[in-house]
């Protein structure tokens, strides 16, 4: 072997290699021009890199990238020169034998092993399909030409064995061409076959085990037109091989000869040899690649519907920047110092980011891999495909300009250790994360510099009409390719799998960020997509500004109206007894006296830890109207939560039966010494924007968090649903939940502030679903609101009866809605009353949303939605950006409006982290997860944190475990939820001795 010497490439040589790769009409090149900035692209570069080292040259793709003029390139050449080049030479022959079997590359492999109907999104082959409108009138020239390029190039001749190897075949005259003579059908006709036609070749699996890798029709049309069907398996042709393909079939119908491709040339030398030159740099990119797996993310994470699709079928989406567009954007690129190719990829990754649950994704990325030192590799039909995983980190808010310098650099940094393919950097993900779905699902494959259809081609078959391709185990593949009106941007994506309309959505705000960019240099300082498009911004707008005036009153002023007015009409139900309005007021008014004659100042807490039944009721009533704020705290809450909730909350009196536990800091007051008494003579005035009352939720530190509400923000709640829902004065319900749950609110101000009636149960009837189901008939129960778990109890029990229930109007939330439920409610009352599926938080006032279910409830839904904001109510869905996220994308559901807590007690530094001030609103950050609809329904997608619901409660887990840790014999505890309906379990670690 003989070595080379350093003047074996000149300087001309080099500035002639580069400027062929230059744009047509780049100036002359000075030594200090920047080559990046002049048009040249990374995947110029890499082909450079691939030629120079083979000539001997020991350089590397970063290192042109980090000095890009042609001075220091050959500087860089000069110093690098070695003698590794001897591996380019035939020092070691490889043998191999003419027509036998021959292993696949790693992208083969994978494209072949997607063929298999087993595998997620699999079932279909790597495929290209293409429609050419000409005027091609010699279908036998046509067919010769088509059999004589099978003849030439070896891999359409290519056969793939049931073992995953790939067989060169012998050559075969017989390679038909299908003629349809479409001339003399009418317009309608023809437009309908040629349907047929595509829809038959678009998306088929040609039968690559028996050699069949291309197709060929041809549809004589009227006028001496036609178009040609194309398609082939891209198991034997890259992007480029197209190009040759169609070219070499155009030369050959003109009866051009030779083409420039050797006829002779064997793609199982050639593999085999690349397996021996990359073994130098193949130990040093596996181990970048392994040393990074606990830090790579996966592919974007697009809001899909399902992906269990068992054929999965692409569509294509196609825009056109045209020229002017496309060299403004390639000039504005160079003046960052961006690649058109970084510059495009730069644009999908926005919209990928902002459509994504997750701002770092992977995108899969093509490298059109020929090793260019190979006599006539350009003109050659295989698939030299190699994929690179490109990490994007979209996470913070900078220019488009910095996002992708900052992409580009890291494209350079991975490109640099391609020899370790994204096919088995995939396997080393799924085997690490032990991740069994698909791993970067989602592709840019830039095809710049590489024309599908030259001038000569196009002259002789005709123009692109149409295109289509398909990849097993993608969801989106875009491609990029200069045409001669500009840049053609195509998006493939499996339909099926997406939300109806989302990839319009997604494909018109590339297009148009693309534009933005070519036009407007302003665009390139600043982050994209601020906004929501605007369709989706007017629907937003409409739902979240439904508002009424304000209620003017505090919660209690319409109850003790109603009182004035019907004194007789009965209020409350207990133990078969009724209890007017007129009794009602009276003893609150009593207790409110014991209250007042306590000290008890406007605004102040009382603690209300009763039984149920009608003291507990009429001591909430006396608290307010002593013009104090209630806090209910469950008799059966352990002591220590009792004392926390109480010190937080900063308790003086507690109205209760009994002492709860010995502590003289807190006065417990039994209301029964207030029968006596004398009433007030009216409840105390405060302003309906003070304090009505808090309740205590879980919280992540082993404190319980008071929520703090005011009569207005409550009431605001309450009118809308009575209103909407016309809950009126011969309504009645049944209260079952707790008073510490503020679904009791509802019970208590609403159906008592609209003059209805409420019936009582006592706390061993809590759970009896049996007695629930008997004082609904008894008394007539026309409305339940609770958690969907105790209205699944009653229709358990109800089922078995065969009277119907009276229920008129069902109020469900605080939990998932089955789906059974509504199916099984209608068919105990006889059809589905009105069913109003609700959600918020307690920081909210009891409800921000409703949704009025019907029957039958469409086939897609994995659960029923939220629906839409309640009056003088919003939400936002946001992002980690702080951004609205568009429809269908995951993010942290925020209220807004009228319900909007004061905060929480004692905790101003929680209150300043989850309760937020934008543009004159507040905003309680909710910390679940939902997504808009297009039509502005709103969707539930459950929590952000450790918090659970058990039994429409909300329950934080690091309350439990703190709870736990804190007794003396454990070390350590972790609380879960188990089953369904889920309860709380532990699993507890004891301290040693």
């Amino acid at each position: 072997m003989m070595s080379l010497s350093v003047t074996d490439i000149s300087y001309d040589e080099i500035y002639d290699q580069i400027k062929k790769l230059l744009p047509q009409g780049t100036g002359e090149i000075k030594d200090t021009d920047n080559l990046i900035e002049s048009g040249l692209d990374s995947l110029h570069i890499m082909r450079l890199v691939s030629q120079w080292r083979k000539s001997g040259y020991n350089i590397t793709f970063a290192e042109l990238i980090e000095h890009p003029t042609l001075q220091q390139w050959q500087t860089l050449l000069l110093k690098s020169f070695s003698e590794i080049s001897s591996v380019t030479s035939s020092a070691t022959a490889i043998d191999q034998v003419k027509n036998e079997p021959f292993p696949l590359t790693d992208v083969q492999y994978a494209y072949w092993i997607g063929r298999d109907d087993n595998r997620e999104l699999g079932g279909v082959a790597c495929h290209a399909y293409l429609e050419i409108d000409g005027h091609l009138n010699n279908p036998e020239q046509l067919n010769l030409a088509f059999s004589q390029l099978i003849q030439h190039h070896p891999m359409l001749r290519a056969s793939f064995t049931e073992n995953g190897q790939q067989q060169i075949k012998a050559a075969n005259n017989n390679a038909p061409l299908i003629v349809h003579d479409l001339r003399e059908l009418t317009a309608e006709q023809c437009t309908q076959r040629l349907a047929e036609i595509r829809k038959r070749l678009s998306h088929r699996k040609l039968a690559i085990e028996h050699g069949q890798v291309i197709g060929l029709e041809l549809s004589l049309l009227a006028n001496s037109k036609s178009r040609l069907h194309f398609d082939v398996d891209l198991l034997v042709a890259d992007v480029q091989s197209l190009n040759i393909i169609l070219r070499d079939l155009a030369q050959l119908y003109r009866q051009e000869l030779p083409l420039k491709a050797p006829n002779d040339w064997n793609f199982a030398q050639y593999l085999a040899k690349e397996q021996q030159r990359k073994q130098a740099n193949y130990p040093t990119s596996k181990n970048y690649w392994n040393q990074r797996l606990k830090e790579l993310p996966v592919g974007p994470q697009l809001p899909v519907l399902s992906k269990q699709i068992t054929k999965p079928e692409f569509t294509r989406r196609t825009f056109v920047l045209n020229h002017n567009q496309w060299q403004n954007l390639k000039q504005q690129a160079a003046k960052h110092k961006i690649t058109p190719a970084m510059t495009l990829a730069c644009a999908y990754g926005y919209v990928l980011a902002r459509w994504s649950n997750h701002t770092n994704f992977l995108l899969n990325i093509p490298l059109f891999d020929r090793n260019v030192e190979e006599l006539d590799i350009e003109h050659v039909v295989a698939d030299f495909t190699n994929l690179l995983l490109l990490d994007c980190d979209y996470s913070q808010s900078q220019s488009f300009a910095e996002q992708a310098i900052q992409l580009q650099q890291q494209f350079h940094k991975n490109v640099a250790y391609s020899t370790y393919s994204a096919v088995e950097i995939q396997r080393e993900m799924a085997r690490f994360n032990n991740q069994q779905s698909i791993i970067a699902p989602v592709v840019f494959a830039c095809n710049l510099g590489t024309p599908l259809l030259d001038m000569a081609t196009s002259q002789t078959l005709g123009e692109l009409h149409y295109m289509i391709s398909q990849t097993p185990q993608v969801w989106l593949d875009h491609q990029v390719y200069e045409i001669n009106d500009g840049l053609l941007l195509a998006w493939d994506s499996v339909e099926e799998l997406f939300p109806n309309g989302l990839m319009d959505v997604m494909f018109d705000a590339y297009c148009q960020l693309l534009i933005a960019l070519s036009e407007d240099s302003n665009a390139w300082q600043q982050s994209p997509f601020q906004v929501l498009p605007t369709a989706q911004q007017l629907i937003r707008n409409q739902i979240n500004t439904v508002t009424a005036p304000l209620p003017s009153t505090t919660l209690i002023e319409p109850i003790f109206a109603y009182a004035k007015a019907n004194p007789t009409s009965i209020a409350l139900i207990y133990n078969e007894q009724g209890i007017s309005y007129k009794e009602l007021t009276t003893q609150a008014l009593k207790i409110a006296s014991l209250l007042v004659s306590k000290g008890l100042k406007t605004g102040e807490p009382v603690a209300v830890s009763l039984p149920r039944g009608p003291m507990q009721i009429m001591a909430v009533l006396g608290v307010l109207a002593a013009g104090g704020a209630y806090v209910p705290v469950s008799t059966t809450q352990p002591t220590s939560r009792q004392q926390k909730i109480f010190n937080t909350a900063e308790i003086r009196l507690v109205l209760c039966n009994q002492p709860l536990f010995e502590d003289s800091q807190f006065e417990f007051i039994s209301p029964l010494f207030a029968m006596d008494l004398k009433p007030l003579a009216e409840p105390v005035k405060v302003d309906n924007k003070s304090l009505a009352y808090i309740i205590f939720t879980s919280g992540s530190t082993g404190e319980p968090k008071g929520v703090e509400i005011s009569h207005q923000a409550a009431l605001n709640t309450i009118v809308d649903i009575c209103q909407r829902y016309h809950i009126d004065n011969s309504s009645c319900a049944l209260a079952v939940s707790s008073l510490d749950f503020d679904l009791s609110v509802f019970d208590i101000f609403g159906l008592l502030g609209v003059g209805g009636r409420l019936v009582l149960i006592s706390d061993e009837e809590r759970r009896d679903a049996a007695s629930w189901l008997q004082l609904i008939f008894e008394h007539d129960v026309c409305v339940w609101n609770s958690v969907p778990i105790l209205l699944d109890m009653l229709l358990v029990v109800a089922t078995h009866d065969t009277r119907t229930l009276p229920l008129k109007t069902v109020l469900l939330s605080g939990d998932w809605i089955g789906l059974d439920l509504p199916v099984r409610l209608a068919q105990c009352c006889g059809k589905l009353p009105k069913l109003v599926a609700m959600g918020g938080a307690t920081e909210g006032s009891i409800w921000s949303n409703a949704f009025d279910v019907t029957l039958p409830l469409p086939e897609q839904w994995s659960s029923i939605p939220y629906g839409y904001p309640l009056t003088n109510q919003c939400y936002r869905v946001v992002d980690e950006l702080g951004r609205d996220c568009p429809d269908y994308v995951a993010g942290e559901l925020w209220i807004g409006g009228a319900g909007v807590a004061l905060g929480y007690r004692g905790a101003p530094e929680l209150t300043a982290e989850r309760f937020v001030e934008l543009n004159g609103m507040r905003w309680y950050r909710t910390g679940d997860r939902g997504r808009y609809w297009p039509d502005g329904t709103l969707e539930f997608l459950g929590r952000q944190d450790h918090q659970v619901k058990v039994r429409g409660h909300r329950i934080e887990l690091g309350e439990i475990e703190s709870a736990l840790a804190g007794l003396p014999e454990i070390a350590r505890a972790v609380a879960v939820t188990v089953g369904m309906p889920p309860q709380l379990a532990a699993a507890i670690q004891l301290k040693q001795g």
